[in-house]
């Protein structure tokens, strides 16, 4: 893989300093980054930043460098040393190292949805809300809520660059119409881990699994019981990171291709499920369907770590959400227009105590589901899951190095599917094997 950083001056790095960014750069050489910007809050020293693939990597940076500048890197004069934990400290919460499963010591685990004290079918009831948001606007109406009612002083979360739409930026937002205006799913690199804010007291977090797994790990230590001035983390179920560039490829088949300008950019919402829409600043816009944007571009696209994900479906988190999608006869989803609606899960004490409050004061509506319910029509989750064994099997066996999965049951989910599992190992195998060889060819 390659990425836009440069060689590291060797002089003026703290021994500490030089540990951390040895133990970052393993994981980003050996495939396993997600992305999540975890690192870059232990090292003020690295900036998240586009590689050639498309993809958010930790890249050093000079402290005096300006924002804008253009060279990745630049000549270091000193750089500043890190905490002495540092290293051990992102060993335990960066996703492309270790991920651990949630057993928390009150409700239920699901084996493949996860932790869960109860779940529901959920929608916000301002209209506006649920018609922005990707999925019934749940996520979006609770952090809202919190941050209008003084619950939370900030939320941190991604919308639309401003500036370039076709871009997608980690942000802190301080009203509601600021969360409602970024609502809906953005399937691009993001990397709000790397905001100061997200450890803050104070804070609701709105981010993919892998965020909120390094978040959590980094605030509680994975503890199943976050403490009252611990960050709120709300997450969603993640089928995977598209690289930037399956965005940019999609927005020139729908006529706006890289350099025209573009006034808005949105993945999904403004109705259920939501199509892919790119508008002009002429008032001409462009199109396509949920499954021709997610099935046929962006998620073919999704970053090799994606792709050996054992928690899609947030479980460091206190809420998750996910889409609760009609089904047809073979229980597989329809990606049909309608109202949205979400499943919602209360994963821990906290997450369950928002969530009663917020149903009282109006902010959503809810009917208990069964999680068997949700696992039905979520497909993608528990085969990824159940089949995860042969993937991991096969890349390793292939030489590549692979994250820690702790406490999943992957070995117990795979005994029944055994076949499948051997089937998905070898194809793994063959895809890993060539993907370490075009990696060489790179870096010859």
């Amino acid at each position: 893989m390659t990425t836009d950083a440069r060689p590291m001056p060797t002089t003026a790095i703290p021994e500490g300093t030089a540990a951390l960014r040895a133990a970052v750069a393993r994981v980003v050489a050996s495939g396993n980054c997600s992305g999540c910007g975890a690192c870059a809050l232990l090292d003020p020293g690295l900036r998240m930043r586009l590689d050639d693939e498309g993809n958010l990597r930790p890249t050093p940076v000079d402290d005096t460098e300006a924002p804008a500048a253009a060279a990745p890197v630049a000549a270091v004069a000193a750089v500043a040393p890190v905490a002495p934990d540092a290293v051990k400290r992102f060993e335990d919460a960066c996703p492309g190292v270790t991920v651990r499963a949630v057993h928390p010591a009150t409700g239920r685990r699901h084996p493949t949805m996860g932790p869960y004290l109860r779940v529901w079918m959920a929608w916000a009831t301002d209209t506006e809300v649920r018609y922005r948001g990707s999925s019934g606007g749940a996520l979006t109406a609770l952090a809202a809520w919190m941050l209008e009612t003084g619950q939370a002083s900030r939320m941190v979360g991604a919308k639309a660059d401003e500036i370039e739409p076709r871009r997608t930026v980690s942000v802190s937002i301080l009203s509601r119409e600021q969360a409602v205006a970024a609502a809906g799913s953005r399937y691009a690199p993001t990397a709000s881990a790397a905001l100061p804010e997200a450890l803050l007291p104070g804070t609701v977090m709105v981010g993919k699994p892998c965020e909120v797994s390094a978040v959590r790990a980094l605030t509680t230590g994975h503890s199943a019981r976050p403490g009252d001035d611990d960050p709120v983390l709300l997450s969603f179920f993640c089928a995977g990171t598209p690289s930037q560039h399956a965005t940019d490829r999609l927005a020139a088949e729908l006529g706006s291709p890289a350099g025209t300008p573009v006034s808005d950019l949105w993945y999904r919402g403004r109705g259920w499920p939501g199509r892919f829409t790119v508008e002009r600043p002429d008032d001409t816009s462009s199109d396509a369907s949920y499954d021709e944007s997610w099935g046929s571009a962006l998620g073919p696209a999704a970053q090799w770590r994606c792709k050996i994900c054992a928690d899609g479906v947030g479980e460091s988190a206190d809420i998750t959400a996910a889409d609760f999608w009609r089904s047809d006869e073979r229980g597989y989803p329809v990606f049909a227009d309608g109202a949205g609606r979400s499943a919602l899960i209360a994963r821990t004490e906290r997450g369950y105590d928002i969530i009663v409050r917020a149903v009282e004061a109006g902010v959503i509506s809810v009917s208990p589901i069964e999680m068997e319910d949700l696992a039905a029509v979520q497909p993608l989750q528990t085969t990824r899951r159940a089949t995860l064994a042969g993937r991991l099997a096969g890349a390793t066996l292939a030489g590549m190095r692979v994250p820690r999965y702790r406490g999943f049951g992957l070995l117990a989910l795979a005994l029944p599917r055994f076949r499948e599992v051997v089937r998905v190992a070898r194809g793994t195998f063959r895809r890993a094997r060539a993907r370490r060889a075009a990696l060489a060819g790179k870096r010859s």
